[in-house]
């Protein structure tokens, strides 16, 4: 278990909880629903991500002896409040839609059940991570979409925060990237590392030359050299001569790139480098790729763009009590019913209605206790189950089983859906 995320919180988590308490309905039993209303950006879709992250974070929901005294020296709770906090545990059941899975307006994306004090107090938590790891591999995903099985490494890091950095690498492998450029997310989610050098380093050397010759030597002639520091041409040439034309790759990092990589292609094809592939970064996104397809890039690098979810860095998910058994034990609906956000309320289960091995519609049956029958490819599975936390959708193994998972939920898509023009989504939702 790691630190502690008990504060990574709101304070009104507590205060709902010190004040259920006060008045006897903490203990009431509920169902938080997760589900977005729209789709950001005019998405097709959204992939849902983050789970595996969540249920680590949920396991280490702990109020420590130091976390205790901090919140009873700012007065934010009772005593009576500090003494349950003390011995917090997620008793509950969590379930929803796997990791890698696609969701649309109104889809039961997650669903947490539990004591209401056991359940609201990790409600920040649940949006933060699946805000925004899927908001990345949303993005993500139109991106693989765009590069047509093209490569893409992830290289985002450094426009974002040091945590974010992981989660993003971790979204985006997810989503169908083929690596990324960091290494915590490697070391800790076993998704695959990838980098040579930035440009400080042939600016160290006192020539391009000697730069190139430093990191053959230190790599062999596979690696992949940064090109555009000074004349790009020149540069392809020192490369071949230096590497040898079985040069690994060599990188582009700016300029126009659609001719640059046609001229750069007929150079190394024409100085017998026929295999050396080309690697093009530079502020890429869907779009631009997608512009670049005709060209012979062999792999794309993407940064600022995909950790920052391409102009839509929040999924939109909101975290609602649609279910609470009221003081004679009976179950009730709820939901919030204000014109503009008129919610179903109940809980939901959710199938996938799939027609030839296409998408056709979510459809979602509100009340309905059994998910063992009904029409259509089940979406909802369970993550936690009485505090037991399954651990076949953690760590390593589990992003991997993300990964496989949304290759076989996007090919369920309509053409349609597969548009990166902004439209309406995919398929609807059609509540029962």
């Amino acid at each position: 278990m790691t630190a502690s995320t008990a504060l990574f919180t709101d304070r009104y988590e507590l205060t709902m909880i010190d004040a259920a308490m006060r008045d006897g309905h903490a203990d009431r039993r509920c169902v938080f629903e997760v589900f977005t209303r729209r789709l950001h950006g005019g998405r097709r879709y959204g992939v849902c991500a983050g789970v595996g992250r969540l249920l680590d974070a949920i396991e280490s929901f702990r109020f420590t002896d130091e976390i205790l005294a901090w919140l009873d020296s700012e007065h934010i709770v009772s005593p009576a409040a500090l003494t349950y906090l003390s011995t917090y545990r997620f008793t509950g059941d969590v379930r929803g839609y796997h990791e890698g899975e696609l969701f649309f307006p109104g889809s039961p994306v997650l669903e947490v059940e539990g004591t209401f004090a056991e359940a609201v107090i990790i409600e920040t938590l649940v949006l933060s991570i699946l805000n925004y790891d899927s908001a990345v591999a949303t993005a993500a995903s139109r991106m693989v979409t765009a590069a047509e099985g093209t490569p893409l490494i992830e290289m985002g890091s450094r426009r974002t925060s040091e945590g974010s950095g992981v989660a993003a690498a971790r979204a985006a492998y997810i989503a169908g990237f083929s690596s990324t450029s960091n290494l915590e997310a490697g070391r800790t989610w076993g998704v695959p590392t990838k980098g040579t050098s930035a440009h400080s380093f042939t600016l160290l050397h006192d020539s391009e030359e000697e730069a190139f010759r430093a990191q053959v030597a230190a790599f062999g002639p596979e690696t992949t050299l940064l090109i555009d520091t000074f004349d790009i041409t020149t540069a392809v040439d020192t490369a071949i001569r230096v590497a040898g034309t079985k040069l690994g790759a060599v990188r582009i990092d700016s300029g126009d790139l659609p001719s640059l990589v046609r001229s750069v292609r007929n150079q190394l094809d024409s100085l017998g480098a026929t295999e050396t592939a080309i690697v093009v970064t530079n502020d890429l996104n869907e779009n631009t790729i997608a512009a670049l397809r005709g060209t012979p890039v062999d792999v794309f690098g993407v940064g600022t763009s995909v950790v920052t979810g391409s102009g839509s860095p929040a999924a939109g998910m909101v975290y609602k009590l649609v279910e609470h058994h009221n003081s004679a034990g009976e179950r009730v609906a709820v939901s919030k019913r204000s014109p503009e956000k008129l919610d179903p309320a109940g809980r939901k289960i959710a199938r996938r209605q799939i027609v030839d091995g296409v998408a056709t519609a979510e459809l979602v049956d509100i009340g309905v206790l059994d998910r063992s029958s009904g029409e259509g490819r089940a979406l909802v599975h369970d993550f936690v189950v009485g505090g037991e936390i399954r651990d076949e959708f953690r760590g390593a193994a589990g992003v991997e089983r993300a990964r496989v998972h949304h290759q076989l939920a996007v090919a369920e898509l309509p053409e349609s859906g597969r548009r990166l023009s902004p439209g309406d989504p995919a398929i609807p939702t059609v509540f029962h």
